[in-house]
């Protein structure tokens, strides 16, 4: 019955919109870029609570035949690239929809996690993929500290709870256990990767999950990645010259633009927000400085 409806309105498609036509199949483009949970109010980053609308509406997307990622990250926080990855994988396999990543300038660290999320991962030429480790740092001021002739005072309840503080000597008991969380944490990413990508590791654990990154080449000779491409080029040859590729962009509720244009107001009177947006600006550099770009 379907079939004879399709044929009797066969001849009327080309008066329908694109976006109406049974005819045209879709895929929904998502595009993941930037820092993994740090943010501020004029730099957001990719976060769960940002993202879940954006999600949903590419996965419920009438006639979709897949959903897109694209990935331009060079990590961030791994609490937010999982919960990401998780809600992206929940929604894959609720509407029975492939996903396929298309790396961009990198998707490292955090941002492989994303990619992780996908059936599929393609990249370009140039692509930074990789970097499958753990990472934190700080600074140690105390030494500056007695040359100006300033003392620290500290006060707390909780033997751990100023641990790594860096105006005092680092101790080596606080080091040890800031190690074996990160150690935690890379072995839940080890086993994520290995979860999805399966077969298709060629490498040896310790070059594969050693943080190293890789350009395209090694990465698809590596297993990291599958092939290259370029997203328009590659939809279209899968699903023909007529595939729609709507991007799905983020929402910004009422609230959220009332809030924004407040915030844009006390930054242009002087009245705070530059500094947590320098901030924020300064660490995203360094992250991405990480990988050359």
């Amino acid at each position: 019955m379907a079939s004879f409806v399709e044929k009797l309105l066969a001849p009327f498609n080309a008066l329908i919109p694109a976006r109406f036509r049974s005819d045209s199949p879709v895929v929904p483009v998502v595009r993941l870029a930037g820092m993994i949970g740090v943010s501020s109010p004029l730099r957001p980053g990719l976060t769960l609570a940002g993202l879940t609308r954006t999600l949903d509406r590419a996965f419920a997307m009438p006639r979709a035949r897949a959903v897109a990622l694209v990935i331009n990250s060079p990590g961030g926080s791994p609490t937010q690239s999982h919960l990401i990855y998780r809600r992206i994988r929940q929604l894959a396999e609720e509407k029975k929809i492939p996903v396929l990543a298309f790396i961009e300038d990198a998707g490292a660290s955090g941002g492989y996690m994303l990619a992780c999320a996908a059936d599929e991962i393609i990249c370009d030429d140039y692509s930074i993929v990789g970097s499958i480790g753990v990472i934190g740092g700080s600074f140690g001021f105390q030494e500056m500290m007695k040359k100006i002739g300033v003392e620290r005072r500290i006060y707390t309840s909780g033997e751990r709870k100023a641990m790594l503080d860096p105006f005092r000597e680092e101790n080596p008991e606080d080091v040890a256990r800031i190690k074996a969380i990160q150690a935690d944490i890379h072995a839940h990413f080890i086993e994520l990767v290995k979860k999805r990508r399966g077969a298709r590791l060629k490498g040896d654990d310790k070059v594969l999950f050693s943080g190293e990154f890789w350009t395209a080449d090694k990465a698809i000779g590596l297993g990291l990645a599958d092939s290259r491409g370029e997203l328009r080029s590659v939809l279209r040859e899968r699903y023909g010259e007529k595939v729609r590729l709507p991007v799905i962009a983020n929402e910004r509720g009422f609230l959220g633009r009332r809030l924004m244009g407040s915030r844009v107001s006390d930054i242009m009177r002087g009245q705070g927000g530059f500094a947590d947006d320098l901030l924020t600006s300064l660490e995203e550099r360094a992250l991405w400085s990480r990988y050359g770009l």
